[in-house]
């Protein structure tokens, strides 16, 4: 990661609603390569949603809450892809001890995380540091936010992004 996305927040990409999404490729954890502007081209509308960390209770809840939904965003061809910083290895065991039906992708170094902002300064018990803050873009199939939501509640998100797409 470049020290542009350290320490001074003026420097951390905040994305709005109506903004173009930044384009990636990204890999799962089965090694299959996800590219935004693919997706978009299949008629999809895609939600990225970042995570701090695999199989924590808060990350467990919220994918847990976007598997068991799967069918009515599939449905609606929504393409539903989680983002952390963990491993292949450590998505994949998530993946299987949930039973998850969406894709993990990897970003071990940051990049996609950097071009969505989320890696962000955080405080927590009186201590300050850089980490992921939980945020979830919903983007349109002509490639532009109608979505970009940070630091939200893992309960209860999931209905609010099914009510977002007019599912709920």
């Amino acid at each position: 990661m470049s020290e542009s996305g350290r320490g001074n927040m003026g420097n951390v990409v905040t994305l709005e609603e109506g903004m173009d999404a930044p384009s990636f490729s990204a890999e799962d954890s089965n090694g299959n390569v996800w590219n935004l502007s693919d997706v978009l081209a299949e008629g999809k509308r895609v939600v990225l949603y970042f995570y701090p960390k695999d199989s924590t209770p808060g990350c467990t809840k919220q994918a847990c809450d976007f598997r068991d939904n799967m069918i009515a965003l599939s449905s609606a061809e929504v393409a539903i892809f989680g983002v952390s910083k963990d491993s292949a290895k450590s998505h994949q065991n998530f993946t299987a001890k949930q039973e998850l039906n969406f894709p993990l992708l990897l970003d071990t170094e940051g990049e996609l995380m950097e071009k969505y902002g989320v890696w962000r300064e955080k405080k927590n018990y009186g201590r300050t540091y850089m980490g992921i803050a939980r945020s979830t873009f919903v983007i349109e199939t002509d490639g532009t936010l109608s979505m970009a939501k940070y630091g939200v509640k893992a309960t209860g998100h999931v209905v609010r992004v099914m009510k977002h797409l007019d599912l709920e």
